[in-house]
């Protein structure tokens, strides 16, 4: 195979299919032609459609290089994959140069055979010339090839079929306007080209090499050939005269005509006639049809020819005047009057009346109809408004005109100026007064005015601070006053303390008073404006100061558990927001004893609700830890409320199901267990839980956040309603700044909710836990393995990519990512697909194996139940005893009691869904999760089963990963999950993303 062929090869192995096929289809049309060939390099250029300029491609075939300047986004890129089809079509032939631009033939003999080319030269390409012939009724055209020594031969059929033979197409230099010419004559005439097509061809032969006309070199222009018109006085007329252009030498063709060694077009045939029959001509216009001259009939001849006013009764023609809007702004009592007009100059020559030029004084403008439409379009989308019609506005309506007239980029005439005072000012002025309630608890009372300053002596007004805070919102520069008129808005001020100030009168409820998670809130505006503070906030004092005192904690006086010092604290700052009225986030890593800390501060009226699978976990907690609550359990078909029960537990599930009967009760405290439940706020248990009338909210997560920075809102919304605003307020002020790595948004969104969410981390607290070991163990695929994987690739990347590119949906995209997740862990999980075991499955025993020999025991979590049916068989094969804990499994607590005993089974097979919450299996110190998850927190779930207080050996945690699949991805994908997490809660300043379209790509890619 020649060093062409391989590189023609490799060009196909490497390219996309379009850039390809758009390769090949410019080589067929001709639109490569060679530069020059070495031993090593072979220089091309391409033309392309709609560029100015051809593109510059080398190739260097013997090291299956390339080179192209055409800087596109692909490469290979079409202009290569061009060179290469069309060097490899000529494999054999040494390509010549292309002649040099601008050389005509001497006297050619059509028929004539080339002279041969001396040894050792390049010969030089054929090219061709286009000979104009005069016939009856107008022009005929021949096309001529050119050889090298300037003989020739008549082109007699299409120049595309000359090309086909291969032969000949290397040996012709092809234009782009040579191919455009053979379509419009590959229809025969007999006699004159018809003057559509004559028109045409002219058009593209304004960029051929070689035209001749009656034997001598032409050049064709496609700038048409215009009548003059003159305008002078005759006597007491006007004369306009429509004369022919004196550049014409001769006319050739109805329509075509000969300039200065050009063949033209003639324009303005309807005016001229195609042979321009009609010209001269001439109309007289009285003193009394002037106006009707100067407004309309000259700028319409303006416009379209060349005219020359020799006339003293005219105005001169100005062509550099442009239209513009001018808009006349008149104040009324308590509104604006605005009156726009369309203008030419300033101060206006003229004005357009209905699409009609009235001359006002100066000189006259030539029409630019279409900027008028442009400027027509932005009065309607700015202003809504149109020329001509007087528009009167009062009230919040005057108030936005008159910003956006401040901000309006066109000309303002009338007593405009005076909309605005520059001496008028806004100044802040803040009341607070400060009540308890009868059980000790502070309330504060806050109010926000602005006093007018600058409007005179004795005059005194003042505006609210809801009337400028929705102003400012709007993005307005104007507040209305009381009494007519408008006052600038202090932006400077705002834009320090506006946000601020918009959450305060967010917090603020019906009679005054704001809600007490808004008192850091207040306390910062305080200092910001040197404000002295309420007096009574003594007991919220942790509150503003981030809690870093806090009292001591009152501990019940039946608690059985001996609590760390820790947990203290989190007892302290629970029964601290109690007794604010505030509610909470326990948020601490995951084996910390986030039930025990939380059941301290548990008495009469409580709700608990809490997964299916712990529930028995917290009944059971509850009367070892407080034996003295009355604990009742509502579930199951005849369930019922207890209402002398002090704690009720119940479900998600039930939450959902019976959300009328649980919601038409007021407790006392509310606790949402995991409550990750109810991270999707639109989901129906979510909505539920919103509903639950409670004193004493708390969500016990050690995951607040799983995806994105809304399930964060979700449960702020269910403990502290109104702390981070709506769900579209929060979208615009924090997940969308924190997710785009916005400077500050991150630690402006910890600073809003440090308060009222503790997260402690079992690294900082719990010294004497074991240490914890990540690591990620490789696997590599068998060939019949990566077979299937690549197939399974091969079979849904380019369909599901080119999909989420387009906006598709997301879900096949999902799909497509668990069927490639699964073929990397075992090929029997792909349909239609028969395997034994796999590369991991193996690695996993032989893991196991080791660990077991060596006295440890072992969690083995995968997502999938079926992943799991793969694995039993091989532990069976090598004797390792193991039990199994899934979705489908009866009684949890016994199993997982089994496992813990010292002589229990030494490995157990669980479900990533049923094993990730409830279950405390220190007994392994060895964790295996077979098939990574994108979402981390769910893995650090698993981990954690083993990895928590309690355990007294080291704890090693394995990410079974097979190389070269969609599972090195995920884990790329969970650091930007952790960066999420961390943004919101953590001490990272980066942000995160949610599971994206772009994450879909870049994982199926």
């Amino acid at each position: 195979m020649s060093a062409l062929a391989e590189l023609l090869d490799s060009l196909r192995e490497e390219s996309r299919p379009d850039t390809w096929s758009a390769g090949m289809a410019l080589a067929r049309a001709g639109a490569v032609s060679v530069l020059s060939v070495g031993e090593e390099e072979t220089v091309v250029r391409v033309r392309v459609p709609g560029r100015p300029a051809p593109v510059k491609s080398v190739l260097y075939p013997e090291d299956e290089i390339w080179e192209c300047d055409c800087r596109g986004k692909h490469d290979p890129c079409e202009h290569v994959v061009a060179a290469a089809f069309f060097l490899h079509q000529a494999e054999g032939r040494r390509v010549p140069p292309p002649a040099r631009p601008g050389t005509a033939p001497t006297a050619a003999r059509p028929g004539t055979a080339p002279a041969a080319a001396r040894p050792g030269t390049t010969p030089k390409p054929e090219r061709m010339v286009y000979r104009f012939k005069r016939v009856d009724g107008g022009l005929q055209l021949e096309r001529l090839v050119v050889r090298p020594d300037n003989t020739a031969r008549l082109l007699a059929r299409s120049l595309t079929s000359l090309l086909n033979n291969p032969v000949e197409a290397a040996r012709i230099q092809v234009d782009p306007c040579d191919l455009l010419a053979d379509k419009l004559l590959a229809q025969p005439t007999k006699g004159a080209l018809p003057t559509s097509r004559l028109d045409a061809l002219l058009h593209v032969l304004e960029k051929a090499r070689t035209v001749l006309f009656d034997g001598a070199l032409v050049s064709v222009s496609n700038e048409p050939l215009l009548p003059r018109v003159t305008v002078e006085d005759r006597g007491e007329q006007t004369v306009l005269k429509v004369e022919r252009d004196p550049r014409i030498t001769e006319l050739v063709s109805p329509g075509v005509a000969l300039s200065a060694g050009m063949l033209c077009r003639l324009g303005e045939q309807t005016l001229t006639g195609a042979r321009l029959e009609n010209l001269p001509q001439e109309r007289v216009f009285s003193a009394e049809q002037l106006a009707d001259l100067t407004g309309k009939v000259l700028p319409d001849f303006a416009r379209r020819m060349p005219v020359d006013v020799k006339s003293r009764r005219l105005p001169p023609i100005d062509r550099t005047l442009k239209p513009r809007i001018s808009l006349e702004l008149d104040k009324l009592d308590a509104g604006l009057s605005v009156l726009p007009t369309l203008v030419y100059g300033s101060p206006p020559t003229a004005r357009i009346d209905n699409g009609r030029m009235v001359y006002l004084q100066g000189a006259a403008p030539v029409r630019d109809e279409p900027t008028e439409t442009k400027l027509i379009h932005q009065l309607r989308d700015e202003l809504n408004m149109a020329p001509g019609r007087r528009v009167m506005v009062h009230g919040k309506e005057a108030v936005q005109l008159a910003d956006k007239l401040r901000r309006w980029r066109g000309g303002l005439t009338g007593d405009a100026a005076g909309v605005v005072s520059p001496d008028v000012k806004l100044r802040p002025t803040l009341t607070l007064d400060t009540t308890t309630t009868p059980d000790g608890v502070p309330r504060v009372g806050f109010a926000l005015d602005f006093q007018v300053e600058g409007l005179g002596p004795g005059v005194t007004r003042s505006v609210d601070a809801a009337s400028v805070m929705r102003a400012w919102e709007e993005g307005l520069g104007l507040v209305p006053l009381e009494g007519g008129g408008w006052a600038p808005l202090p932006t400077g001020w705002l834009k320090a303390h506006g946000q601020r100030v918009t959450d305060l009168l967010a917090a603020r409820e019906t009679d005054g008073r704001i809600a007490n998670h808004a008192i850091p809130q207040l306390t910062g505006l305080c200092d910001a404006l040197e404000h002295p503070a309420p007096p009574g906030l003594e007991r919220l004092a942790p509150l503003v100061q981030g809690f870093e005192k806090l009292p001591e904690p009152r501990l019940p006086k039946d608690l059985t558990a001996t609590l760390r010092p820790y947990q203290l604290q989190g007892v302290s700052w629970l029964t601290f927001l109690r007794q604010a009225g505030l509610g909470g986030v326990l948020a601490d890593d995951m084996g910390l004893g986030k039930t025990l800390q939380t059941i301290c501060t548990l008495g009469p009226g409580t709700l608990v609700v809490a997964p299916t699978s712990v529930l028995p976990n917290w009944e059971a907690e509850v009367k070892r830890f407080r034996p003295g609550l009355k604990v009742s359990v509502y579930h199951g078909v005849n369930r019922a409320l207890d209402e002398t029960a002090d704690v009720t537990l119940t479900t998600y599930a039930l939450l959902r199901l019976d959300a009328a009967v649980l919601g038409a009760k007021t407790w006392d405290t509310v606790v949402l267990d995991e409550a990750q439940a109810i991270k999707n706020p639109d989901s129906q248990v979510a909505r539920a839980a919103y509903e639950l009338d409670a004193n004493f909210r708390v969500a016990l997560s050690g995951t607040p956040i799983e995806n994105r920075l809304e399930e964060l809102w979700s449960l702020m919304h269910f403990t502290n309603r109104g702390l981070l605003g709506g769900r579209k307020a929060f979208d615009e002020r924090w997940a969308r700044p924190v997710s785009d790595n916005q400077k500050g948004a991150a630690e402006q969104l910890r600073a809003r909710i440090r308060p009222f969410v503790l997260r402690r981390l079992k690294r900082d607290v719990a010294p004497e836990l074991p240490p914890r070991t990540e690591a990620v163990r490789h696997v590599t695929l068998t060939e019949q393995e990566r077979a299937v994987y690549d197939a399974v690739h091969a079979a849904t990347r380019e369909e599901v990519v080119s999909q989420l590119e387009e906006g598709g949906s997301v879900m096949k995209a999902l799909e497509a990512l668990l069927r490639l997740r699964q073929a990397a862990c075992h090929p029997a999980l792909v349909p239609g697909q028969q395997a034994r075991t796999s590369s991991k499955v193996q690695a996993l025993v032989e893991a196991l194996g080791t660990a077991v020999a060596d006295g440890h025991k072992a969690l083995v979590f995968s997502q999938w139940t079926s992943m799991l049916d793969l694995i039993e068989p091989a532990l069976k094969e090598a004797d390792i005893g193991f039990i199994r804990l899934d979705g489908s499994t009866a009684n949890r607590g016994a199993v997982a009691s089994s496992f813990q005993e010292e002589k229990g089974a030494p490995v157990m097979l669980i479900s990533l869904k049923a094993g990730a919450t409830g279950l405390n299996l220190t007994a392994a110190d060895h964790v295996f999760l077979v098939d990574p998850w994108w979402n981390p927190s769910v893995e650090a779930q698993a981990a954690d089963r083993a990895h928590r207080i309690g355990q007294q050996r080291p704890v090693m945690v394995y990410r079974m990963v097979s190389q070269g699949t969609v599972e090195e991805k995920i884990l790329l994908l969970q650091d930007k999950k952790r960066a999420l997490f961390e943004a919101a809660l953590g001490g990272s300043t980066g942000g995160g993303a949610a599971l994206t379209r772009a994450d879909l790509m870049q994982l199926l890619a």
